[in-house]
């Protein structure tokens, strides 16, 4: 897989830090709980699209782009990461949000990612819930290139083929990162929603032969329609990569049990989680991605799917500003 023939920008604090998770473990009494930190990546409070950006951002400078163009919901944490990429490399950013939870709250509209959002000098249109995103980036697109603009859009997420090449390298870094602790990985587990996080580990662990399986736990659609499509961007990706078939359906799983009402609504498997390891081991998750994630990692363990002296792997991907956007949910709960 020759990575280096993509054109990429540096954004990422890497390698990010692989920690056990020792109070968790012994709390719960199960596997080895480990933690990859791509809390950590270093770009406007950290996350897992700062690695697909430094691919998204290197292919929009080559085609000398002077804006960027993306969406995602109203308290998106990839769109916070490329307002910030943007300012970082003199472009300027185009941001459209989706009200996808229908919540009117003061903090989860104006607070969190979306403060961020503006103080990073992107351009922010909000839009209803059911909008068809892509076609409305389109257009802008369009009515940019009539101003004599060069945009470049990146999906939701950052997740295509270019996109996904930021958790290639990523998979690559963690079996490294493994070898050299002699830690030996029996699954890695983390939060799946646009689907280039787990396309990206999965083409870059299959194809190396690495020998780590990936488990995703859905945080939006369910999971024959997840598992589908992250086995086409999987596969898209390692046709890029020249390395057709690297990844084959079976190995493809999603657990989308954890979703609860819907996407960005909170469930209390996920506030129990937040509050966990946030107890035990100090380090926050957020409540869209990583906290639903956590909430199945450990239904799981405590349903015995673990066996003792297994070590599993959680890959934070991020996003914990987002906490601050769902204060109406929490105050009760913590004395507000």
């Amino acid at each position: 897989m020759k990575l280096a023939r993509f054109p990429r920008v540096r954004l990422t604090q890497a390698p990010t830090p692989l920690e056990p998770m020792q109070n968790l473990s012994r709390l719960l009494g199960g596997p080895n709980l480990w933690i990859k930190r791509d809390d950590c990546t270093g770009l406007a409070t950290g996350g897992n699209k700062t690695r697909k950006l430094e691919y998204l951002i290197g292919e929009a400078l080559a085609i000398k782009a002077d804006i960027v163009i993306t969406q995602g919901a109203t308290q998106s944490n990839h769109a916070r990461q490329t307002a910030a990429a943007a300012a970082k490399f003199g472009m300027a950013c185009e941001i459209i949000l989706e009200d996808r939870t229908g919540y009117k709250h003061e903090d989860y509209r104006k607070s969190g990612n979306v403060v961020l959002d503006r103080l990073l000098g992107a351009n922010v249109r909000h839009v209803p819930a059911g909008t068809d995103m892509d076609a409305a980036m389109a257009q802008l697109a369009e009515e940019l290139k009539a101003q004599g603009r060069t945009p470049y859009v990146i999906p939701g997420g950052g997740s295509n083929p270019v996109g996904a090449l930021g958790y290639v390298t990523c998979a690559l870094e963690l079996a490294e990162q493994a070898n050299v602790v002699g830690l030996d990985i029996d699954l890695l587990v983390h939060a799946t929603g646009s689907t280039g996080t787990q396309a990206g580990l999965l083409v870059g662990l299959e194809g190396s032969r690495a020998g780590i399986p990936v488990l995703g736990v859905g945080v939006r659609a369910p999971k024959p329609v997840q598992e589908d499509k992250v086995y086409a961007l999987a596969a898209r990706t390692a046709e890029l990569l020249g390395v057709p078939g690297a990844v084959v359906r079976e190995r493809v799983v999603a657990n989308c049990d954890y979703v609860g009402e819907g996407y960005g609504l909170p469930t209390p498997g996920m506030m129990e989680a937040l509050e966990l390891v946030a107890r035990t081991e100090g380090i926050l998750l957020d409540p869209v991605y990583s906290g639903k994630a956590m909430a199945g990692l450990i239904d799981l363990v405590r349903k015995g799917q673990f066996t003792r002296g297994q070590n599993i792997v959680f890959l934070h991907t991020g996003g914990a500003v987002g906490l601050f956007g769902y204060v109406h949910g929490w105050a009760e709960r913590l004395g507000l």
